[in-house]
């Protein structure tokens, strides 16, 4: 058995659910979170990203990949904090806690508002629709070639720029606080679909009959390229030293068969896994 694979199933994580108010507390140092040994890792309650179950337990692809990389790095309690996708920068800023784990796509304008680690995971787009697909939608280019259409959004994600690019009116969106909310945005008729990632919308469509994935779905292409996203691992700015040193055990992880265990069991596919490598941080943060 590897070194990772006994962390991976010897590693002690208290799973302790914060709320967002109260007094910030600066981000903690490497130093100090080593000699403390223990770590506040938020999430956004997100599947398959960082989301935790009802038992209270931490998991998804963000949080089984973090437990790992702080057992590495000698940390054996973690504090996970699940808040809204939208409060995750905020909270960083704010010094709530001292890293994020929702596998946050790595964007220009966040690289200039935190750190992020090198990518963990990539994934695609999708379309969550009520039954049937009665509107015949397939494509985020469609609610902007059809004005009667609504599409709803998440807070803070970077599905509103995709739409703005693409020429998607604001009278056509539908902002939600979170992922919880769509099933009954769609299926109400609020909104005639909703946009997220691949993953996001098939593990939202197994949650009710009353929606499904878009079928013979296009992903979107902007600026000429078709849209992938890569997510990592997000820190505070200023904490590099943590940022750096969770980049060097990231590095060693994904050379082992667990890492891509654990995304491939989360439903990531072999290209997901493959195409996290295909660009650097520094690549995607200098992107036009």
């Amino acid at each position: 058995m590897t070194k990772f694979g006994k962390t991976m199933r010897t590693a002690a994580s208290a799973i302790a659910l914060s709320a967002m108010a109260g007094t910030a507390v600066s981000a903690a140092t490497l130093a100090e979170i080593q000699e403390s040994g223990t770590i506040r890792i938020a999430v956004a309650n997100e599947i398959p990203y960082g989301y935790v179950d009802p038992t209270g337990a931490a998991l998804g692809a963000g949080p089984d990949v973090a437990k790992a990389l702080m057992a590495e790095l000698g940390v054996d309690n973690i504090e996970w904090v699940s808040t809204n996708f939208s409060s995750l920068i905020p909270g960083l800023k704010a010094d709530r806690f001292d890293m994020v784990a929702a596998e946050m796509a790595i964007l220009p304008d966040r690289c200039g508002k935190v750190l992020f680690s090198e990518p963990n995971s990539s994934y695609g787009e999708g379309l969550l629709v009520a039954e049937g697909n009665p509107k015949d939608i397939h494509a985020y280019a469609d609610f902007a070639d059809k004005p009667d259409l609504k599409v709803a959004i998440m807070a803070g994600a970077d599905q509103l720029e995709m739409m703005q690019k693409l020429g998607v009116s604001e009278g056509n969106l539908v902002t939600i606080a979170s992922n919880a909310d769509a099933i009954s945005t769609v299926s109400t008729g609020r909104a005639d679909a909703y946009a997220a990632t691949s993953l996001t919308a098939s593990g939202l469509a197994d949650q009710a009959d009353s929606v499904e994935v878009a079928a013979k779905f296009t992903d979107p292409v902007i600026d000429g390229e078709e849209v992938r996203s890569w997510g990592g691992f997000t820190f505070a700015s200023g904490n590099e030293e943590l940022r750096d040193a969770v980049n060097g055990a990231l590095a060693e992880f994904k050379q082992t068969p667990q890492w891509a265990e654990v995304l491939t069991g989360y439903g990531f596919t072999q290209s997901d896994v493959d195409g996290s490598s295909a660009k650097t941080t520094e690549a995607l943060c200098a992107a036009e």
